[in-house]
């Protein structure tokens, strides 16, 4: 019942921001949520009978959570009453909004399984093993070949994520440049991204002009390599002296030999979400259409159910397997929040900006007017893309 009241209270909170009435901001309606939300923690963390903080954090998750919920409505209003979009439109709009701050979610679950892999030396462990195999001078080609392995199941940010460990394991570990180290995989991870299926953009492409997903994947296949090499470890070596400083949350000091988990406990456990998703292509492929097990795979491919799956292993074989507590691995979860939480808000913003832009018509009429530049449409659609990463980053 105590968890319907922070509900309720959420919801409340909504109602007072813009009163569904007449759209204006209450404030003595606000002050109710606030005072009813400080009561109740100060009661569960100091009261008679004190419970623990993940307690606090559960009430206060769910009045967040009633809280978004409530407001969506409000888009509705802003998108069509206000900003003239026809009411499907702005459902759609909306819709689209709330999918964008769910798949935020699945980002989270990345950066968890990421720190995790980080703090319990499974990176430290991968990055020795990739070292002893192939040695310090072919670091960059070494990470290159990883980057292409993961990149063609992969998204790209699912695998930026997912790699993020392995990189600023093997920058601290050996004292490397991080710019000349990274680059390479990120090159593999964005090239394949762009020019091989199944990623969005080459699969729309395969659709849109009724093409062979077989010969795409072999020409772009052909394509990819050069440009991987020529953008990765080639490129890479002029940046040698660039000097950079990764965020603190990257930084893990070295542990003991004897305190790492096994290097197979670390391959599977760090890309458990690669294998997944390999199987799970490859027997859609083989299968007849109509299977009984299509939906299970399909189930299987969805970022969000893998990544799930590859935290609950993870948390287990890399976390309360290897000894540590309970409130150790939460603790280093929610130290990977902490990382991940301002790049989250900028992309949400930069998602939400998109929705708005092509639900209001904006980008048709941006289109149009960019017809007239007389510039070739794959040299426009480049220097676009250009300015887009100059600006976001």
């Amino acid at each position: 019942w105590r968890g319907l009241g922070f509900v309720a209270a959420g919801l409340v909170q909504s109602l007072s921001i813009a009163a569904p009435w007449n759209g204006q901001p209450l404030w003595w309606l606000q002050l109710v949520p606030m005072v009813f939300l400080v009561w109740q923690l100060q009661g569960i963390r100091f009261g008679a009978a004190p419970r623990p903080t993940r307690h606090a954090f559960g009430f206060g998750w769910l009045f967040a959570t009633a809280w978004l919920s409530g407001t969506f409505w409000w888009l509705f209003i802003s998108l069509h009453t206000y900003g003239g979009l026809g009411a499907p439109l702005a459902v759609i709009a909306v819709l689209a909004l709330l999918s964008g701050a769910i798949s935020a979610y699945e980002a989270l679950l990345f950066a968890m399984l990421g720190k995790l892999v980080a703090e319990s030396g499974a990176a430290q462990q991968i990055a020795a093993a990739l070292m002893g195999a192939f040695g310090l001078k072919n670091i960059q080609w070494t990470m290159m070949a990883t980057g292409f392995i993961i990149g063609i199941p992969l998204f790209y940010n699912v695998g930026f994520l997912l790699m993020i460990p392995l990189i600023f394991s093997v920058v601290y570990q050996y004292r490397l440049p991080a710019v000349y180290v990274g680059l390479p995989m990120l090159a593999s991870l964005s090239v394949l991204h762009g020019f091989l299926p199944p990623h969005p953009s080459p699969t729309a492409l395969v659709a849109l002009f009724h093409a062979d997903m077989g010969l795409t994947f072999v020409y772009g296949l052909f394509i990819a390599l050069p440009a991987i090499v020529i953008a990765g470890p080639l490129y890479a070596r002029t940046l040698r002296g660039i000097v950079s400083r990764p965020l603190p949350g990257f930084a893990v000091e070295p542990r003991p030999e004897g305190t790492l988990p096994g290097s197979l406990n670390s391959f599977l456990s760090s890309l458990l979400p690669v294998l997944v998703l390999a199987v799970a292509l490859g027997l859609k492929a083989i299968l007849p259409a109509g299977s009984p097990l299509t939906p299970i795979i399909a189930l299987l491919t969805e970022p969000g159910v893998v990544m799930l799956l590859a935290l609950g292993v993870a948390t287990f074989s890399l976390g309360l397997g290897q000894g540590q507590s309970r409130s150790a691995v939460m603790e280093t979860y929610a130290g990977a929040i902490r990382d991940v939480a301002p790049i989250l808000l900028i992309i949400g913003g930069a998602g939400a900006l998109k929705e708005v832009l092509v639900a209001s018509g904006a980008s048709l009429q941006i289109a149009a007017g960019l017809q007239d530049t007389g510039l070739p449409p794959l040299v426009l659609g480049w220097l676009i893309a250009g300015l887009i990463r100059v600006c976001v980053g």
